[in-house]
């Protein structure tokens, strides 16, 4: 009960940590006068696929395909983080993957975005990560995917584990981003608290936006998170701006307590690392060393566990996504998808 109580206050903090962890930076020149334009016309180009559901027992799943550029070499399938709805995929990683000729599938994770928000959640009766890996096997039989490439980042890692370990025929490859086997292994370094609060109060100014509340303050938030992370890379306001709104005007926004629900099914569902070694799909493991969430012994432990797995260990990097070395991430990523495919020759 400790150990599920500590690792439940380590996800609210790094949820509040992920929210407030960078300073306010200046916006890029225009921003306002963008976020004005933008709300003042119809909202387009945000789902550039076939979007739908799946059913998985009584949840909907909500999913997009994405093609692939210039003929398809394989599928992605793409299971995110604790609490965000699967349109907050950077769209140059999803337009990289496609480019590469993979055709990349998303969904939203039970309680978040558009799909099903569990209003009959409570804490006697909770979801697991394995009920959660249904939903992702569920999206694939909705969509005829026999063999996937699964990409899991933080609990999407999670996530993608269990499917590699329940039904290995449907996994081709794994690449797990910032994620553990087990975050709540006393053997391994547990959530790094000092690094987290001060990141925390460090990013207190970036509250006034959220405090301020309406549409242009919600997109000047994640603008600002977007600049102070990458400060020396270019930001896509129209984009950015653009898959805020609808995730606003679409989606509603933030499910709060999806925080809470998917805390709970990482407490509720025992450790993987008994099962690791029945993965049989080839498993790129990519970890930062300044990640103060999940510590990178746990990526090693997890490389270390999995039979054929290598590792990418980012200097510097810690838990947000996208990192800043992402060209070199992506070109690890997909040479790992192209020698994982037998149809990528």
């Amino acid at each position: 009960m400790r150990k599920r109580t500590a690792l439940a206050a380590a996800f609210t903090l790094a949820g509040l940590a992920a929210l407030l962890s960078w300073r306010m930076p200046p916006l890029p020149p225009g921003t306002a006068e963008t976020i004005d334009r933008i709300r003042a016309a119809p909202l387009t180009g945000v789902i550039s696929g076939t979007a739908g559901y799946a059913q998985s027992g009584q949840v909907r799943i909500w999913y997009e395909s994405i093609p692939a550029v210039n003929g398809e070499k394989g599928v992605v399938l793409l299971n995110t983080s604790l609490g965000v709805g699967s349109l907050f995929w950077p769209p140059a990683f999803l337009r990289t993957l496609a480019a590469e000729g993979y055709r990349v599938v998303r969904y939203d994770h039970r309680g978040t975005g558009s799909s099903s928000w569990m209003a009959g959640w409570t804490r006697k009766n909770p979801y697991s990560l394995i009920d959660m890996a249904e939903d992702a096997i569920a999206v694939l039989d909705e969509l005829r995917i026999d063999r996937v490439h699964m990409i899991g980042l933080s609990l999407g890692g999670f996530v993608a584990q269990e499917v590699a370990i329940a039904r290995p025929e449907r996994v081709l490859s794994l690449t797990l981003m910032s994620t553990s086997a087990d975050p709540t292994d006393t053997a391994l370094p547990g959530p790094q608290t000092w690094p987290l609060i001060r990141s925390a109060i460090a990013g207190l100014p970036l509250l006034r936006y959220r405090l301020l509340g309406g549409e242009t303050n919600a997109v000047k938030s994640v603008l600002a998170g977007l600049v102070a992370h990458h400060k020396d890379e270019p930001l896509d306001v129209e984009e950015w701006t653009k898959l805020v709104l609808y995730d606003l005007r679409e989606r509603n926004g933030l499910n709060v307590r999806a925080l809470m629900q998917h805390q709970v099914a990482v407490a509720v569902t025992r450790s993987r690392y008994p099962l690791l070694d029945t993965i049989t799909a080839p498993t790129l493991v990519i970890h930062g060393s300044a990640d103060a969430f999940l510590p990178i012994e746990h990526g090693h432990r997890l490389a270390a566990a999995i039979p054929s797995a290598r590792g990418l260990w980012l200097e510097g990097a810690g838990h947000p996504f996208p990192y800043r070395d992402m060209p070199r991430v992506m070109e690890a990523i997909t040479s790992h998808l192209d020698a994982a495919d037998p149809r990528a020759g």
